[in-house]
């Protein structure tokens, strides 16, 4: 086999004027390519291989309370890595960053796949969190060293288009992975395709870094930080379910967060090599696709979410078949991301405009969600999340474009990983204030709409159990035993329990409808803010060897 063409070792770029674009050879590039998408298949795909797992899991380790922790632990951890991880790479290089993340991922996912409790598994799952978060936040990143800012955008496309993919094979490897052999499998299996991915980067990954004038480490900032971000999420994450909003637990640690970001900002203001430099918010361009990138966010985690409830509550899915419905959104994704990224390669990157399709794309997804209601086929369902996924995917690779086309290299790596960690705020946000308002709407519904013959049924504090938690509505167990307990009326009990379950579906249906004219809102916030966002033409690979070429002659110059 031929032997590619070697590098330098330790490259410092320094060059705003080409975006940190290296002319590699072309086999090198197309391999460390392979290594990327492979990193960022595991580390996307590992919470919806997981999720499938989970029944099976709780079965074996016992731990029912602690069952949504095995995501939120994982989610916390990675999304607090996200912003640390891009200043990393600004100082130190992607390179060794990037396989240090792998190794934390690989040896999470081991530890993860022996864990004997849940409390093990909890805490081996936020270790791969951090791992996670690595591999997601260079994913973006080292495409500006891969290629010319006029390319990105197809290959931009095609990193988002995997993260598509693996939320299809996600959910259906892992029912297989657990059905077939076990489900400590869902995490063994990242092993070996992790080892590939290592292996790749260590032959074949340039190791480049940005010629920062500085590498004082910000051990005030990364920890005010850590502070700031992690008691937030977990504050998010507990609202409404583990605790009311209003508890001193919820309340307690979001004045915590509130009081380390203050610090935070000050700490960066005083810092001499800040990991979030506060001047990247004075830039106009990063600011307006950062905030778009929230609402997106806001929009897309709080959809995911509530789609397969709609399936299974609302048309009577099974819980399998209702999974399966987020695959037509998942492949519209993968097919918005990839058509979005060549045009915008091939015809002049117009960034502004593709966010403004995309954009004006997942809103008439929302819409059509919103009209969505009991009398709704399947098949109208799937077409409006397709939509939906479609928009999504050609209007995130534009923001990202966006974002490193407008910074100077030295920084690309934090400004593209804070952009990425303020859309995973966004969906955390989402998440939180979106499922407390369908979980109020459903309640008011529901004790405006039951019958005073069906309340007489039910026994005290009964209805009030289900405003709170809809399961009967998607347990069939939780059904039969409504049934008997109807049963007991007489004749009329049956016609009672229809009504019951008719008022049901018709609350939750109201409900969604409700929140997704909220995420529409959102979409529709994210557009305007899009208007004003200001293009920069994307130079091509021509001018940037030539930019490259009369640096090099500048440099030997210099020397001579």
């Amino acid at each position: 086999m031929e032997k590619p063409e070697q590098i330098n070792n330790d490259v410092a770029v320094n060059s705003a004027d080409i975006g940190g674009f290296r002319d590699l050879p072309r086999r090198q590039v197309i391999l460390t390519m392979a290594a990327v998408m492979l990193a960022m298949f595991l580390s996307s795909m590992d919470s919806t291989i997981v999720s499938t797992a989970m029944p099976r899991v709780i079965a074996d380790l016992g731990g029912f309370s602690h069952y949504t922790w095995v995501t939120t632990a994982y989610l916390v951890t990675s999304t607090a890595a996200l912003p640390i991880v891009g200043k990393l790479t600004d100082l130190y290089g992607r390179k060794w960053i990037y396989i240090i993340g792998i190794v934390i991922f690989l040896v999470g996912s081991a530890l993860s796949g022996i864990s004997q409790n849940m409390t093990e598994l909890i805490i081996f799952r936020a270790f791969q969190g951090i791992g996670g978060g690595v591999m997601m936040a260079n994913a973006m990143i080292v495409i500006a060293d891969l290629f010319p800012p006029q390319e990105r955008g197809k290959y931009m496309g095609l990193i988002m288009s995997v993260f598509g993919l693996s939320a299809v094979v996600g959910p259906f490897l892992g029912g297989v992975l657990t059905d077939q052999l076990n489900w400590r499998w869902v995490f063994y299996v990242n092993i070996p395709l992790g080892i590939v991915a290592i292996t790749f980067f260590i032959l074949f990954f340039p190791k480049i870094r940005p010629a920062a004038s500085t590498r004082k480490f910000d051990y005030m900032g990364i920890t005010t930080l850590i502070l700031a971000v992690v008691p937030l999420l977990l504050a998010l994450s507990w609202g409404g379910s583990e605790y009311p909003w209003l508890s001193v637990q919820v309340i307690g640690t979001i004045v915590f967060s509130a009081i380390m970001t203050v610090l935070f900002i000050w700490a960066e203001s005083k810092a001499e090599e800040p990991f979030i430099p506060l001047n990247l918010f004075s830039n106009s361009i990063f600011t307006i696709a950062t905030v778009a990138v929230f609402f997106i966010g806001f929009a897309f985690m709080s959809v995911t979410a509530l789609i397969p409830l709609f399936f299974q509550g609302v048309l009577g899915s099974t819980a399998t078949n209702s999974g399966a419905f987020l695959t037509p959104m998942m492949l519209g994704w993968v097919l918005g991301s990839t058509i979005s990224g060549q045009i915008m390669s091939r015809f002049g990157g117009h960034y502004r405009l593709h966010g403004l399709v995309g954009v004006a794309i997942m809103g008439m997804g929302l819409v059509l969600l919103a009209r969505m209601g009991v009398n709704t086929s399947h098949g109208q369902a799937a077409l409006a999340i397709a939509i939906l996924g479609f928009g999504l995917g050609s209007s995130l690779p534009a923001f990202t474009i966006a974002v490193q086309n407008a910074v100077k290299y030295e920084i690309m790596g934090v400004a593209t990983s804070t952009s990425v960690f303020i859309r995973a705020i966004g969906g955390t946000v989402g998440l939180a204030v979106l499922g407390s308002i369908m979980t109020s709407s459903f309640a008011s519904h529901m004790n405006n709409t039951v019958s005073d013959e069906v309340k007489q049924v039910l026994q005290p504090g009964q209805l009030s159990s289900m405003t709170h938690n809809p399961q009967v509505l998607v347990s069939p167990e939780a059904q039969t035993q409504l049934q008997a307990q109807f049963n007991q009326a007489g004749s009329q009990g049956a016609g009672l329990l229809q009504q019951l379950m008719e008022a049901m579906k018709h609350a939750l249906s109201s409900a969604l409808t409700e929140v997704f004219l909220i995420v529409l809102v959102a979409a529709g916030i994210a557009l305007l803010i899009t208007f004003f966002l200001k293009e920069i033409p994307l130079k091509g690979r021509t001018v940037a060897k030539e930019t490259v070429s009369q640096q090099s002659e500048q440099s030997d110059d210099e020397k001579s």
